[in-house]
């Protein structure tokens, strides 16, 4: 009975198209939380008009509140999405395995003959998702094929990028900002695993990928837009491909043979906390 409860509560709650946004939002940064300025930016709503869906959503269980310093991060409670869920498909649906995707049923198809195609994703394309392609070319151990594309891309790559690539061995040949649109007509390749690297307050531009691709959020600030000295800029373009370095680096050693879709989705969830503070 309370399941049931809970449950009605739940729907009701993500009855209202402005909650169902937020908690669409979150969703997309689950299992990591996400400050409430950086959600208002990113779905152009009030403060005050957010902070009432925030509470709904926190009354009703589905989104969970800590603090950090003077920071409020607001985030999904996945178990309790997981019950909503498994209440709506077992109870409701009478357990009818036809109505689930079959995706949420089968192995990871690994075939470990053929390579992953994986996409990274951020709005100029012309820094971090470059970076980002090029390390899984480099650390993929020829088990990957490596893409990236922007939402907004510019016409060149940074030059900071392209040193600190250079710098650290990597061929930047073949290199090019790219449309995302390269990646979503019949023809394109069907992705694996799709990576946004955009931050949060670019959420609406890093659009969630169509399909079933396993899918990471690992956000980080643009190095385009850092400011001061040539060296000080320079800096944070280091320190932007050194922070997608350690996570590229933990994903190629997943264990991609013994884990199933939501295993595998469960560690690539992990890396993006472990090296989110990084």
């Amino acid at each position: 009975m309370r399941l049931n409860i809970e449950s009605a509560l739940s729907f009701a709650c993500l009855g209202h198209p402005g909650r169902l946004a937020v908690f669409r939002l979150l969703m997309r940064f689950a299992p990591q939380g996400v400050r409430p300025t950086e959600i208002a930016s990113a779905l152009g709503i009030k403060q005050n008009t957010l902070s009432h869906h925030l509470a709904d959503l926190t009354g009703c269980g589905l989104v969970q509140v800590r603090r950090e310093g003077r920071s409020l991060f607001y985030a999904v409670d996945l178990q309790r999405t997981e019950a909503l869920i498994g209440y709506l498909a077992l109870d409701l649906g009478r357990a009818r395995p036809d109505l689930l995707p079959k995706a949420l049923h089968e192995k990871a198809n690994l075939m470990p003959d053929t390579a992953f195609n994986v996409l990274f994703i951020c709005s100029g394309n012309s820094a971090r998702s470059i970076f980002a392609e090029a390390l899984l070319r480099d650390l993929g151990k020829r088990r990957f094929v490596a893409h990236s594309a922007g939402t907004r891309p510019g016409t060149s790559i940074n030059p900071f990028a392209l040193e600190v690539l250079a710098r650290n061995g990597h061929d930047t040949g073949g290199l090019r900002a790219k449309h995302l649109s390269e990646f979503q007509g019949p023809a394109a390749p069907q992705m694996d695993f799709v990576f946004t690297v955009c931050d949060t307050a670019a959420a609406e531009e890093c659009p969630p990928w169509p399909g079933q691709p396993i899918t990471g959020h690992w956000g980080l600030p643009d190095p385009v837009k850092a400011t001061g000295t040539e060296a000080e800029r320079a800096l944070v373009f280091a320190q932007t491909y050194g922070a997608l370095r350690r996570r590229i680096a933990a994903f190629v050693e997943l264990p991609f043979d013994t884990l199933d879709r939501l295993a595998l989705q469960t560690r690539v969830d992990a890396i993006g906390i472990a090296l989110a503070k990084d």
